[in-house]
């Protein structure tokens, strides 16, 4: 049996493989050879992958900082 296809909605998917699809993507646009109603689209899925891949790791960083009894004040600071 062949492999699931991933989720559609960069929501559903998992950090791997949104960060993969967005690589993926970014190696299209470069190359070039796209429509530009193509490159619009890629970079509007490129977009919304982006989003989905900061959310994980936003979470990713609260539980580490709730594992470590929070992050201190000066990193704060710095963001």
């Amino acid at each position: 049996m062949s492999e699931p296809i991933p989720p559609t909605d960069p929501a559903e998917m998992t950090y791997e493989q949104a960060r993969d699809e967005l690589i993926s993507i970014v190696q299209r646009l470069e190359t070039g050879g796209t429509t530009l109603e193509e490159s619009l689209a890629l970079w509007e899925r490129g977009e919304a992958l982006a989003e989905a891949c900061q959310r994980w790791l936003d979470g990713a960083r609260a539980r580490v900082e709730a594992a470590s009894g929070g992050a201190d004040d000066d990193h704060d600071q710095g963001e």
